[in-house]
Parts: C-alpha cells; sequence; structure tokens
C-alpha cells in the first residue's frame, strides 16, 4: 500500500515515460479523437434540423451522440486523472480544473440566456421560471444528479466529469489511486448486474426534496473545496474525501441517466485510466486486457438489456442496436489512436481537438440561434442539397466560434489558473518552511479534456 505524505504527493513512474516523449506527438492522437469525437457530437444535434429524413434512418442503426460522448470519456479517463499524479497534488488539481472548464462555460451560458430570446431559448426553461435554483444547481455542475434541468444542455456530460473528478481526488488522496482496474469492473458489473434496478431519482420525487438536495450539495461541495484549497493537509484530505462520497451517493442512486448507461460512462473513464497506467508501465498488459475486455463486453452485454422498453426512454438513443454499435465504435476508434499513438496526425484534427470543448459548449446554443432565424426569415434550406450545404455552413460558423472563445476565453482562464495555483504553492511555502513544490509544466496542465459533448 502507497503511503500517503501530507502533500499528497505519490511517485509515479509515468512522468520518466512522458518526458521521453515530446508532448505534441505524444498528445497528438489524443487531439485527433476530440477532434473526430466533436464533430460527430455536432452533426448529430444539427443534422435532426438540416438533414431530418437522413438523420432519422442513420439514428435507428448508430448514434453519433453516443460514440462522440464515449470516445470523449475515453480521453478523460486516459488523461485526466495522469495530469493530477504528474501535479502530485490535489490543490493543483483542482484549481487548474476550475480555470479551464468554468470561465468557458459561464461566457457560454451568460450569451445564451442574454442574447437568444426566451422563445429560441439557449438555456433551459427552468432558467426562466426557477433562476435561484438554477443558479445554484448549474454552478455545481452535478445539477445532471440533482433532478435539475442542465441550464445548457450540454452540460450533463460535465456532471460526469465532475462526479469522476471527485472520485479521482479521493483515491488519490487515500494513496488508492493505482486501483483503476478494481474501480472499472466494479461499474461495470453494476452496470451488468443492476443496470435495471438502481434508482435514477430518489432524492428528488418532489420539489421540496430537491431544494433540500441541492442545498446539501452546494453545502458539501463548497466545504470540500474550502479544505482542498487551503494549506492544511488533513483539511485536502477530508475535502476529497467528501467529493468522493457525494459523487458515489449521487450517481447510484440519483443519476438522471439510465442506470446501466450512469455506471458504463464510469466504468469507461476508468478503462481509460488503466489503458495508461499499463503504457507507463504501472500494472501489467495482462491486467488492463482483462479489465478492458470486461467493460467491454459488459457495456455491449447492459447495453443489449436494459435500453428497451422501459429504460429506453432515459438514455438519447433510439434502440439497443444504436447505443452498442456507437459504443462498439467509441472503443474501437480510441484503440486505433492508441495503437498509432506514435504517428503524426493530420493537423486539422488536432486543432479541432484543441478547440473541442469551446465546440461542444456553444454548438447547441447556435442550434437554437439557427431555430430563430428559420422563424424570423420563415424560410429553411428543403432538400439534400441545401441541407447538406447548411450543414457545413454551420459547421463552420460553430468552428470559427469555438476558436475565438479558444483563443479569448478558454486559454486566458488557463493561464490564470496556473497563476493562482503559483500563488497558493507560494503562500503555503512561506507558511511552511521548506522549498515549495515545483510547479508542474504547462503542458501537464493543458492535456486533459475539460468535458465530453452531449447527446441529448
Amino acid at each position: 500500500m502507497t503511503k500517503v505524505r501530507d502533500s499528497f504527493k505519490t511517485p509515479d513512474r509515468s512522468a520518466a515515460a512522458a518526458k521521453s516523449t515530446p508532448p505534441a506527438q505524444r498528445l497528438g492522437w489524443l487531439d485527433a479523437l476530440r477532434g473526430v469525437a466533436a464533430i460527430a457530437v455536432v452533426f448529430q444535434h444539427v443534422l435532426p434540423w438540416l438533414l431530418g429524413p437522413q438523420y432519422a434512418a442513420s439514428h435507428r442503426h448508430f448514434d453519433l451522440g453516443i460514440f462522440g460522448v464515449f470516445l470523449f470519456f475515453l480521453i478523460s479517463g486516459y488523461i485526466v486523472p495522469a495530469s493530477l499524479e504528474r501535479r502530485g497534488d490535489v490543490r493543483a488539481f483542482w484549481v487548474g480544473r476550475i480555470f479551464r472548464i468554468y470561465p468557458l462555460y459561464l461566457t457560454v451560458f451568460a450569451a445564451a440566456l442574454i442574447l437568444l430570446p426566451r422563445d429560441h431559448a439557449g438555456v433551459a426553461a427552468s432558467v426562466y421560471t426557477h433562476p435561484i435554483q438554477a443558479a445554484f444547481a448549474n454552478s455545481t455542475l452535478v445539477q445532471f444528479f440533482l433532478n435539475i434541468p442542465n441550464g445548457l444542455a450540454v452540460a450533463w456530460t460535465l456532471s460526469f466529469e465532475m462526479v469522476f473528478y471527485f472520485a479521482i481526488s479521493a483515491l488519490f488522496v487515500m494513496g488508492r489511486q493505482r486501483y483503476s482496474s478494481t474501480v472499472s469492473i466494479t461499474f461495470a458489473a453494476a452496470a451488468l448486474a443492476l443496470g435495471g434496478v438502481l434508482p435514477t431519482a430518489l432524492f428528488g420525487s418532489s420539489v421540496t426534496s430537491v431544494h433540500v438536495l441541492t442545498g446539501v450539495c452546494v453545502a458539501v461541495m463548497v466545504a470540500a473545496l474550502a479544505g482542498i484549497l487551503s494549506g492544511h493537509a488533513q483539511a485536502r484530505r477530508a475535502g476529497a474525501v467528501a467529493l468522493g462520497v457525494l459523487g458515489l451517493v449521487l450517481v447510484t442512486l440519483n443519476g438522471g441517466s439510465a442506470a446501466f448507461e450512469s455506471m458504463m460512462i464510469l466504468a469507461t473513464m476508468f478503462a481509460g485510466t488503466v489503458v495508461n497506467r499499463a503504457e507507463s508501465g504501472q500494472i501489467s498488459r495482462r491486467e488492463a486486457v482483462i479489465c478492458c475486455g470486461f467493460v467491454f463486453l459488459a457495456g455491449v452485454a447492459s447495453g443489449f438489456l436494459y435500453n428497451r422498453a422501459h429504460g429506453s426512454h432515459l438514455t438519447w438513443t433510439a434502440n439497443w442496436q444504436s447505443w452498442c454499435t456507437a459504443f462498439v465504435a467509441a472503443w474501437v476508434l480510441f484503440g486505433i489512436g492508441l495503437l498509432l499513438r506514435h504517428r503524426t496526425f493530420p493537423k486539422v484534427l488536432t486543432w479541432l481537438g484543441t478547440i473541442s470543448y469551446a465546440t461542444y459548449l456553444v454548438h447547441v446554443p447556435m442550434i437554437a440561434a439557427m431555430a430563430w432565424g428559420f422563424t424570423v426569415f420563415k424560410s429553411r434550406p428543403e432538400g439534400i442539397a441545401q441541407g447538406s450545404l447548411a450543414t457545413l455552413l454551420f459547421l463552420a460558423a460553430v468552428i470559427a466560434l469555438g476558436y475565438a472563445l479558444h483563443r479569448l476565453v478558454e486559454l486566458p482562464g488557463q493561464r490564470l489558473g496556473r497563476r493562482v495555483t503559483r500563488r497558493l504553492d507560494g503562500r503555503t511555502a512561506a507558511a511552511v518552511p521548506g522549498p515549495a513544490p515545483e510547479p508542474a509544466p504547462a503542458s501537464a496542465q493543458e492535456t486533459a479534456p475539460a468535458s465530453a459533448p452531449v447527446t441529448g
């Protein structure tokens, strides 16, 4: 068992391996996969508007959104825990996450709320009808597990990202971060055995219970993050463990999606971590193959068993076939990317990957704006030719705005996060005699994707 020191730093053999490979080459395949996933999700949402009949025919057999989501989640699982362990500091990790996610999220949220009319809202109706509750719930980014509509439609995947961050933080401070395969298999087994019986809104059956749950969640998160950001080792440990417990309770008892899907998302993310550990020599390849093989088979089997009849309305897919084919395709493409990770990938794909978070956040409000335009001008594209052209124009507009937001909001937010981290480290070093921890390189702080895109 790894002993956890007060600074929560643990040896990481992957650091040496990472240094031996140029960052651009090492991460190019991840960015390329992000680019593919981002475009898949944009198509998932815009095609019903512009190429409806063609979308309906293909959607019955393959869900582009689920494909993009699971591809993003595999990438997050692969790189985010490595980022935490490379830093060796749970406080620096959370500062980096907060300043990577929130500036862009809040900017897009505010723009969608202010610039679009209520009849063609870029945000959920509850933002207008219950603004205080919506503000508190969506500020936690776990609103999907509070039985509260996502303020930004795409934010449900951010809820899973946050729960994953809760889990890896708790495992890290307890010295159990190398147990990724056990955690992954446990979630996959839960999906397979309990995917049809776990509750989806146990604590959210009434308005009062939703208010109470939201209040408790906000209080726990504020207290836990305050502990993590403090200069006290025990407070950091307690805060991280509290977040881990909160996330586990929410995802298993109050999920907003079908239980099998929630369990498989977390199983898949931890499977991505297992792949990284095997690649860096922390665990054997045999262990990784057994774990990933079980998770893969459990995903296909649970989708077949539970994404039908009464369970299908809790997912965004048309049927079990479209869920399973998308799940398989995401794993296959991730595997191909992993095998080709030392190759040079097309720059357009890697560039799309770097702006994938901005593209993901902004494309659904832009669809709302497009629908508003259809109403104002009383016209919309008709037929395959017009629909295809409109789709390409929409994609170009999303990419252009995503790039602008990436440069003007996302990157400055990341730079501010690094400055805050250095200042906090400086204060801790001043309070506690001894050398200050060496800050992680910028590339390590910017490798992990902030989120996966939404499918519904």
